[in-house]
């Protein structure tokens, strides 16, 4: 008969390997200028100092990240990603696609990293990834827009194709100076859309050049664009929706409005909610944090309360 075995006694360097933390880090090497390419050894190094086992995938596609997340293991205690606002958005969707949560820590790497503004993450990659490993954990909004997931901002009209229809290499180069320039070209065909809006048991039916649903305190480059003692912890959105101008001067007091967020209650709706229906006759195009959010006559759009948590300072 076998003698019973002893306890098992594991070399001291094998322990230390299998007890260390994991982390997937996700980075889109073309988002921005391709900065993250020149400082990768420097974040990477951050998360080797914070004792991280690391695995590194950088996206060669579109969707490979929110793939990856999706069906990433129970074992990684952080996930971060580095891009644009465009790989947040995959990373979000992957994770909430997985029925389980992970913090989540952004290195924003974009060409306007609206986001990463908002939490106030630093510019400086180091500094960002610092932040990642070392940081408080956040609670934020996200959203559902019919099956799809959000971070930000759902919008639609005026300008809302630009993100994604601008070249890469445009957006580099410019900043978010590209996506101005890109819509000038588009106003002297402005596209009004009839619709109704259902929020809060209320009604709202209208010809509307641009809507956008937002969780976010700067879009498009913008501080403040989306309204005052804007909270992303508060499970509501901020709704903008501007009609149709009757003349150019009109459009332009419309803009000057906006953007000093002078709301003018003639021309505009400004509102909060936690949720909200939009119907037209026609399926009208969404853009879902700056890339394409497909066509939809109808879309359903909940705020999901305090769903990830995000590493900020």
């Amino acid at each position: 008969m076998a003698e019973p075995m002893g306890e098992l006694v594991l070399p001291l360097y094998f322990l230390e390997k299998s007890m260390k933390k994991k982390l997937l880090f996700i980075y889109n090497p073309k988002a921005g200028k391709g900065k993250i390419c020149e400082k990768l050894a420097e974040v990477l190094d951050v998360f080797a100092e914070a004792d991280y086992e690391l695995t590194v995938v950088p996206t060669r596609r579109r969707d490979e990240a929110r793939e990856v997340v999706k069906d990433r293991s129970k074992e990684y205690e952080l996930v971060v990603c580095c891009g644009g606002d465009g790989t947040l958005d995959e990373t979000v969707t992957g994770m909430i696609q997985s029925g389980f949560r992970t913090p989540l820590g952004y290195i924003p790497a974009g060409s306007t990293n609206d986001y990463g503004e908002s939490l106030g993450l630093s510019k400086n990659m180091e500094q960002a990834a610092k932040t990642a490993v070392s940081g408080r954990d956040f609670a934020c909004d996200m959203g559902t827009f019919n099956e799809d997931v959000f971070v930000y901002i759902a919008a639609f009209g005026l300008f809302t194709d630009v993100s994604y229809e601008t070249d890469q290499e445009m957006k580099n180069v410019l900043g978010h100076l590209a996506y101005v320039l890109e819509g000038v070209k588009r106003l002297s065909a402005i596209r009004s859309f009839p619709l109704k809006v259902t929020y809060d048991g209320r009604v709202i039916e209208d010809e509307f050049i641009f809507g956008m649903i937002t969780n976010s305190r700067s879009v498009g480059g913008f501080k403040n664009i989306t309204g005052k003692n804007v909270k992303m912890d508060d499970g509501l959105f901020e709704v903008t929706l501007i009609k149709m101008p009757n003349n150019p001067a009109e459009f332009n007091s419309i803009m000057a409005s906006l953007l000093n967020r002078d709301i003018d209650s003639e021309m505009m709706y400004c509102f909060r909610t936690a949720e909200l229906t939009v119907e037209g006759a026609e399926p009208i195009a969404w853009t879902l944090d700056g890339e394409n959010g497909g066509m939809h006559r109808k879309a359903v759009i909940r705020n999901l309360h305090k769903t990830v948590k995000v590493r900020i300072d």
